[in-house]
């Protein structure tokens, strides 16, 4: 950022630098405050704006001036590279949101080719926010179940997206009749879980809808006992729900089923919104679509892995079990891809000819087998970091396409 001749006293200062400051002094809040007042100051509380406005003359401003360099011109002439990013928003948005869970970003970028304006974000992995800082331009909060994170989020927005962890549910024993009690009933099912902060913030701000997405093993955890606190929870919200087991297969070379479960505030809606899911073809991609040409050798498996994995899939295999490496179809799709990718690359190995060991997928293909652009920036994390996000990540086009179906019906008229 190029000080201002007009304002001679601005501290010269780039987004980096300005990260680094804060990681070091422990005020990554005062980071995430900025960043997301700066592109939603129209949308920030009394109190997000006072702490971001005093940070901005404490941190930024060599003297102490009027702040009526702020109200003069926009903000954006003197962070512009918060704004000189990959993916920015939409100049004219039709509606809002918030991203909770946030990861690397694929609900936000679902979002906002639906014309979404993203207003409040949250993350806790240190460095799934330096990748989402990197694409959007604006930092995450961190940890959602602190009550101080929780009171930077605007009062109103339309839609909550959150592509939560699932957690054992301890379900106390409450009756359903003391359960009842809307705003706080659902409370004694759900204390201490992540769904629990997902439900208090839809209780307390009301959304016009939310899309939450989960493993699809959250269906039958403890017996389906978990899915039925989740959907009586968000029932005794006064929220209708839709739910559906969706296969990313049919937009990538990847077989990766995740549970999305939609909802509408039935005090706007009354139940009586027509929400579908969309209707998913075959794939129509492989995996030899995806992959880069001329890749280092680095990617490619030592002699000393390769034989481990033969022979821990030999072994298993005499005792009649599945377990093994995935030695990829080019022509097909592969297994899901997972968050530990990075240790050996098991689950999805290309091959590489005879005589030559196969190789792991390289970020940016991870990227594309998540259904992320190019132009999604992967590398301001280390490469463990970008496997790690990459297999916590959601499918991008799948997410776009029930976030499409989301739109259309929350904007229709009941």
């Amino acid at each position: 950022m190029q000080n201002s001749k007009k304002y001679p006293y601005l501290n010269v200062i780039d987004s980096q630098a300005l990260f680094d400051e804060c990681e070091k002094n422990g005020t990554k809040d005062s980071l995430s405050i900025l960043t997301q007042f700066l592109h939603n100051s129209k949308y920030a509380s009394k109190e997000t704006k006072k702490t971001a406005l005093d940070f901005i003359s404490d941190s930024i401003f060599k003297d102490k001036k009027e702040e009526s360099v702020l109200r003069d011109d926009p903000l954006e002439l003197y962070f512009k590279e918060f704004f000189d990013v990959p993916f920015p928003e939409p100049e004219k948005p039709k509606f809002t949101f918030i991203d909770l869970f946030a990861g690397m970003g694929g609900f936000r970028l679902a979002m906002q080719s639906q014309g979404g304006k993203c207003i409040f974000s949250s993350e806790w992995n240190q460095y799934a926010q330096k990748t989402y800082m990197a694409n959007f331009g604006d930092m995450p909060f961190g940890d959602i179940t602190k009550e101080e994170t929780k009171s930077y989020i605007p009062e109103h927005f339309d839609v909550l997206c959150a592509g939560f962890p699932c957690q054992p549910f301890s379900i106390a024993g409450v009756s359903k009749k003391n359960s009842l009690g809307r705003e706080t009933g659902f409370k004694d099912k759900t204390q201490g879980t992540l769904f629990f902060d997902v439900a208090d913030i839809i209780s307390r701000h009301r959304p016009k809808a939310f899309y939450l997405e989960n493993v699809k093993n959250l269906v039958s955890h403890d017996r389906g006992r978990t899915f039925k606190v989740i959907t009586e929870t968000l029932d005794e919200l006064d929220y209708s729900i839709h739910y559906e087991v969706l296969d990313g297969k049919s937009f990538v070379p990847q077989h990766r089923e995740r549970i999305m479960i939609v909802g509408y505030d039935r005090r706007i809606y009354g139940g009586k919104e027509k929400f579908e899911f969309p209707k998913l073809g075959e794939p129509v991609n492989c995996i030899g679509d995806i992959l880069e040409q001329n890749v280092p050798a680095k990617y490619t498996l030592s002699d000393k892995l390769w034989g481990y994995l033969q022979n821990y899939a030999q072994k298993h295999k005499e005792k009649g079990n599945g377990f093994g490496y995935g030695l990829v179809d080019l022509n097909g799709i592969t297994r899901t891809l997972s968050a530990r990718y990075y240790k050996d690359g098991s689950e999805i190995l290309i091959p590489q000819g005879d005589g030559v060991n196969p190789r792991r997928l390289t970020p940016r293909e991870c990227a594309r087998l998540m259904g992320y652009p190019d132009e999604y920036i992967i590398n301001a994390v280390s490469e463990v970091q970008a496997y790690r996000q990459c297999g916590n990540s959601v499918i991008v086009p799948l997410i776009t396409a029930v976030a499409e179906q989301l739109v259309k019906t929350m904007k229709k008229k009941v």
